[in-house]
């Protein structure tokens, strides 16, 4: 059993910055824009929210900086895509390159210092109930933070008029323009948002998942990030389902490592990003064979408004 909770434990630990990240993207997704700087946006918010708590001993200033850092790259990316209507592919890749290069050097400095984790929620008794005691009420505050995330993305979606009016702009901008709604103000502030998730979500890893900074600590997080908007077909429910199974996968391999089976460790560290590539395909072979997809009509697509 201690096992079981060990394993459980480091599963919602691995998760938590998947789903961080891919809830931001799932709305900036919503509204028409697809970004592909995950990777740099969050690579960022962990250098900066290392910097942070480092200079500042506290962990809920350095997940403000590290959600800052996510929304000022993502400004550079809403500044050429909607401001300058550059391709989105393209500047996504570049935002990608820009914010791992920059977190290098402004990571440099810290790379071997430590600093305390995020503390852990402790209410008696409920705490100590063997397996879910741990789970349910001995986690850290980022890991209630990406559920209640998703809930809110969720009602804001789907029970707001304002959620309506943002997926009204991803489905067809040219039509929501016509209505008078300001496009390129909403798909903004959706990208900013969506910047901060991914910040915030690689703010984590040095605040809570290991208390240290290594340049490129994010391994590919982001790419995962974007798939999982893909595999929970732009729904905010579903994401919580893909972050906890591809966190599983990732947990599963580190410890099918330790049990000593003789498969090769490389292959074994292939396995989250083998798993991404295969939904991926066999959602777009379901997808190809039934009605249509369920991506925004307008995802993707620049939009440059009648003078």
């Amino acid at each position: 059993m201690g096992l079981f909770e060990a394993i459980l434990l480091s599963v919602i630990a691995a998760s938590t910055p998947l789903l961080l990240a891919a809830s931001g993207e799932l709305v900036v997704e919503r509204s028409g824009v697809l970004n592909l700087g995950i990777e740099g946006m969050m690579i960022m918010g962990a250098a900066c929210g290392f910097a942070a708590a480092y200079f500042t001993g506290s962990i809920t200033i350095g997940a403000i900086a590290g959600a800052a850092a996510g929304a000022g790259t993502s400004a550079i990316f809403a500044l050429l895509t909607l401001g300058l209507a550059v391709n989105q592919v393209a500047a996504g890749l570049a935002l990608t390159i820009f914010g791992i290069g920059l977190s290098g050097l402004i990571g440099a400095n810290f790379v071997g210092e430590r600093i305390e984790q995020a503390p852990h929620l402790y209410i008696p008794v409920l705490t100590d109930i063997p397996v879910v005691g741990k789970i349910l009420f001995g986690e850290d505050a980022f890991v209630y933070l990406s559920i209640l995330l998703v809930i809110g993305i969720w009602w804001f979606l789907y029970r707001t008029r304002a959620g309506l009016i943002l997926r009204a702009v991803g489905d067809n901008h040219a039509s929501a323009h016509a209505l008078g709604y300001p496009v390129l103000k909403i798909r903004a502030l959706a990208v900013l948002f969506g910047g901060a998730c991914a910040g915030l979500g690689g703010a984590y890893l040095p605040l809570a998942y290991t208390p240290f900074f290594v340049p490129g600590m994010t391994a590919g997080r982001g790419w995962i990030a974007l798939a999982l908007v893909v595999f929970s077909s732009w729904k905010p429910g579903r994401i919580v389902i893909g972050a906890y199974l591809f966190g599983a996968v990732t947990i599963l391999q580190l410890h099918t490592q330790a049990l000593g089976l003789g498969i090769p460790s490389q292959l074994m560290s292939s396995l989250p990003y083998l798993a991404t590539v295969i939904v991926l395909v066999l959602i777009s072979r379901v997808r190809s064979s039934t009605a249509g997809s369920t991506a925004p009509a307008s995802l993707g697509m620049v939009f440059v408004p009648d003078r």
